[in-house]
């Protein structure tokens, strides 16, 4: 079980002494959303507030509820967990992670309600140690990209949802136009040396992966307009980015989406409702 690298996770938990850094990714490792993105304040609060409300947003379309069995792949430093825990009552709440130091921070700070369950388990989101059938819920928020095989975790997460089941995430999704913009293929080497390893692929590619696990295909929700004002903030406070790396980088980013060739979405399968829509008859002319 290889570990990914990932330097701003690095560098992110060499400086959560700071308290700055700590109201930034002390608990989200994730993008933000804001409902209004005109009326951002752009401080380090807001920026924690509003992953917390791209959290919601994710759980929300997981459709979870009290009593279910919940699965967090790439769980962080414990933040979705530790809100669904404040939000539900007498949930079982797993959380997966590859990289033993996120786990560390995450127990310490992830308590469960009483009537509540939260443990972190390390591995890999492509070999899951689970039983099949054993959740009702599974989450990968912002965290697919960094994974091996994106078509092996899909097939692991049909085998671990429960009949009803149903699977959330949220990812940055390409156009085609994408593949057109040259300027970013140039960066490779410095979006490597920020971010690490990670692979993008476009929506016509999610439909595909869910049909070949049997999962059907996905809800969209495209948030895209409602997470800009995050690079804002990375200009901000640039804990991501190591000294080599100057704000181009994420200038260019922000460029890519503003224009439309990067996307940010919320997907969910639910293979029973896609079943039920396969088998359904068609409409009396």
């Amino acid at each position: 079980m290889s570990q990914p690298s990932l330097p701003y996770v690095d560098r992110i938990l060499n400086r959560l002494g700071d308290p700055e850094v700590a109201t930034l990714f002390g608990r989200h490792l994730h993008w933000g959303y804001w409902g209004d993105p005109n009326q951002a304040l752009l401080t380090a609060a807001d920026f924690a507030a509003a992953a917390e409300a791209l959290t919601q947003r994710i759980c929300d379309a997981a459709g979870l509820a009290d009593g279910q069995r919940i699965l967090d792949v790439g769980c962080g430093l414990g933040g979705t967990l530790m809100a669904i825990n404040e939000r539900f009552e007498g949930v079982e709440l797993v959380g997966l992670n590859i990289d033993p130091r996120q786990l560390a921070v995450a127990r310490a700070q992830a308590q469960p309600r009483p009537g509540n369950t939260i443990r972190f388990v390390e591995g890999d989101a492509c070999a899951m140690p689970f039983a099949d059938g054993s959740f009702d819920r599974i989450l990968a928020v912002e965290c697919i990209f960094h994974f091996p095989s994106r078509a092996r975790f899909f097939s692991e997460v049909r085998r671990l949802l429960r009949p009803e089941g149903r699977l959330a995430l949220s990812d940055f999704v390409s156009t085609p136009a994408l593949q057109a913009f040259t300027a970013l293929d140039r960066r490779r080497a410095d979006l490597r040396a920020s971010y690490g390893s990670t692979a993008v692929i476009g929506g016509a590619a999610y439909e595909q992966l869910g049909e070949a696990a049997g999962l059907g295909r996905p809800s969209v929700d495209d948030i895209t307009y409602n997470t800009l004002p995050t690079y804002r903030v990375l200009s901000r406070y640039p804990v991501l980015l190591p000294e080599r790396v100057d704000q181009r980088i994420n200038q260019l980013l922000e460029w890519v989406t503003r224009l439309g060739l990067l996307r940010y979405r919320i997907l969910s399968w639910s293979p029973q409702l896609s079943a039920l829509g396969r088998q359904s008859p068609a409409p009396l002319a």
